[in-house]
């Protein structure tokens, strides 16, 4: 799908038309430099990877300088590979948050905040074992049982216990574009997106 690269700024609220109290997610979406043009010819496929935010050239190794020399731009911090755009951009061609309008439903990929290690109850909802009460103190917020004891004598896999929680990548899917503001490239989303403020997400039709 064709898209933008973004980054989080934040939340707010707008009023809805209606008087209705809207939660929106500010998102940073451009302006996105095409870097590389990718065909069918020569890569067996049709995208385009798009470049967003400046670097310093000291910060790149000399393939990724290479890479940007190609293509005519500045270095680029973030690269993201988009498919099925319907115009056609050339190297240096700059798409801006204008190739979204309002109304429009888009899909939100990002990077969830990290919670470190944690416990069933946190991680995977868990309601406890048995009461608060009569005698018991340790065994509140305890996963239980984890499987057969005789046969088959082994954890399944997949079995839901402790362990790493979020800093993964997720998908949002069908959120409305509440409003577009071009002058300061801008998009509100409604509802929530993954990630932490400034974190880079990507931005889908």
């Amino acid at each position: 799908m064709p898209g933008l690269i973004g980054k989080k700024i934040g939340m707010t609220s707008v009023f809805s038309a209606d008087g209705k109290n809207v939660p929106c997610t500010v998102i940073e979406v451009g302006p996105c430099v095409v870097t590389q043009v990718k065909t069918v010819e020569t890569d067996g496929y049709e995208a385009l990877q798009l470049g967003f935010e400046e670097q310093k050239e000291k910060h790149l190794t000399k393939p990724e300088l290479g890479h940007f020399e190609k293509a005519g731009v500045a270095p680029k911090r973030h690269l993201a590979e988009f498919k099925g755009f319907t115009s056609d951009y050339k190297l240096g061609d700059s798409i801006s948050v204008d190739f979204f309008s309002e109304s429009d439903f888009v899909d939100i990929v990002g990077t969830s905040k990290g919670k470190g290690f944690q416990g069933v109850v946190k991680r995977h909802g868990f309601g406890g074992v048995g009461q608060a009460t009569h005698g018991q103190h340790n065994r509140l917020r305890a996963p239980g049982s984890v499987g057969a004891c005789s046969y088959p004598a082994k954890v399944f896999k997949g079995m839901r216990m402790a362990g790493q929680t979020g800093n993964k990548r997720v998908t949002v899917q069908n959120l409305q574009v509440v409003k577009v503001i071009p002058e300061h490239n801008l998009l509100m989303i409604k509802g929530s997106i993954p990630g932490s403020k400034g974190s880079i997400v990507l931005i889908e039709k």
